[in-house]
C-alpha cells in the first residue's frame, strides 16, 4: 500500500512542461543562452552539476541595486521560460536579485524528477550564488511555490542565517493533498509539515482561499507552526494559478522585502520573535532594528 500511495503523490507532484519552452546553448564565446528567454544584459545563464549527477539550468536576474536575492523554486507544470515575466516583475517591484532554476528534468535540465533531485538541484544553486557571486546566506529569501515549497523548506531547514522565506500555494506533504491523513507516512515525500518546525527566519505564507488543488488548510497550518511568523496573505477569491493577478500579491510582498531589510539577526537567539501584524508598533520597532502553466 505504502509504495502504490507513493507512486501516487509523486505522479501528482511532478508534471514538468513537455516540449519545454525553450533550450540552451552557447554562443561563440562560450556563454550560455536560453533560447526560449527575453534578452537582457542583466541574465546570466548557468548549466549546473548536481550531487545527483544531473545538469540543471538557472538563470540569475541581476538588479544593479538589489539588496537581496530571491532563490525562486517554481511550480508544477512549469519551466523557466514561462517565469521570466513574473522573474521581470518581481526584480523591478521588490528591487532584488532573482535566481532562477529548472529541476532535474524540467525543462533543459537533465535527469528525472524526484524528491531527493530537487532538494540536491536546490543546493547546486544555493552554492552558486555562495561561489559565483558571493552572496551570503544572511542576504538570500527562499521562495517555494506550490511544489517548490519542498526543495525550499529542506535549504531552510538546515542553514540558519538565510534572511526569510515565502511559502506560496505551499503543501504540507505529497500525500495531504491526496487525502486527509493526520500523521506523517515514511513513504510520503515533501514532509513540510515537519520541516517547518526546523526553520529560524522569519516566514511568510501567501495562500489562496478558493485553492482546489492545495487546500487553504495547507497555507494556514504552516503558518502556524513556523516558529518566526510574518503577516500572511490570504487571497480571498485566489486559487492556485492566480494569485500573482491579485494587486495585494506585489503589495504584500514589497512590505515584506522592506521589513527584512530592516529585520535584526541579533533578535534570533530569542524565542518566539513574531513579525506579525498583531504587534503593536512600540514592539514592532524593538524588534526591527535595520533602518502556470505555473501551480
Amino acid at each position: 500500500m505504502g509504495n502504490v500511495t507513493s507512486n501516487v503523490a509523486a505522479k501528482f507532484a511532478f508534471f514538468p512542461p513537455d516540449p519545454s519552452t525553450y533550450d540552451v546553448y552557447k554562443d561563440e564565446d562560450g556563454k550560455y543562452i536560453c533560447s526560449g528567454l527575453t534578452a537582457d544584459k542583466n541574465v546570466d545563464v548557468h548549466v549546473l552539476d548536481t550531487k545527483g549527477g544531473n545538469k540543471i539550468v538557472a538563470t540569475f536576474w541581476k538588479h544593479p541595486f538589489g539588496r537581496f536575492t530571491l532563490l525562486y523554486s517554481h511550480g508544477n507544470a512549469a519551466d523557466l521560460g514561462q517565469m521570466q515575466e513574473l522573474f521581470i516583475e518581481l526584480r523591478a517591484h521588490l528591487r532584488v536579485n532573482i535566481m532562477g532554476y529548472d529541476y532535474s528534468g524540467y525543462g533543459a535540465s537533465t535527469g528525472k524528477p524526484s524528491e531527493f533531485n530537487t532538494y540536491d538541484d536546490i543546493e547546486a544553486v544555493f552554492d552558486c550564488l555562495k561561489n559565483e557571486y558571493g552572496i551570503k546566506q544572511e542576504d538570500i529569501i527562499l521562495y517555494g511555490q506550490s511544489v517548490g515549497s519542498g526543495p525550499t523548506l529542506h535549504l531552510a531547514s538546515y542553514q540558519h542565517r538565510l534572511r526569510a522565506v515565502v511559502l506560496h500555494s505551499a503543501i504540507l506533504s505529497g500525500i495531504r493533498v491526496l487525502y486527509n491523513v493526520k500523521m506523517t507516512f515514511w513513504f510520503d515525500i515533501f514532509k513540510n509539515i515537519d520541516k517547518i518546525r526546523n526553520v529560524s527566519c522569519p516566514v511568510l505564507v501567501i495562500h489562496g482561499t478558493n485553492d482546489d488543488i492545495v487546500d487553504w488548510s495547507h497555507g494556514k497550518r504552516l503558518w502556524e507552526l513556523s516558529n518566526e511568523k510574518y503577516d500572511p496573505l490570504w487571497v480571498q477569491g485566489g486559487g492556485h494559478c492566480n494569485l500573482e493577478t491579485f494587486p495585494e500579491y506585489i503589495k504584500h510582498l514589497c512590505k515584506f522585502v522592506n521589513a527584512m531589510e530592516k529585520h535584526s539577526f541579533s533578535k534570533r537567539s530569542k524565542a518566539n520573535l513574531s513579525l506579525t501584524s498583531s504587534i503593536t508598533e512600540e514592539k514592532y520597532n524593538r524588534c526591527l532594528r535595520f533602518g502556470c502553466g505555473r501551480k
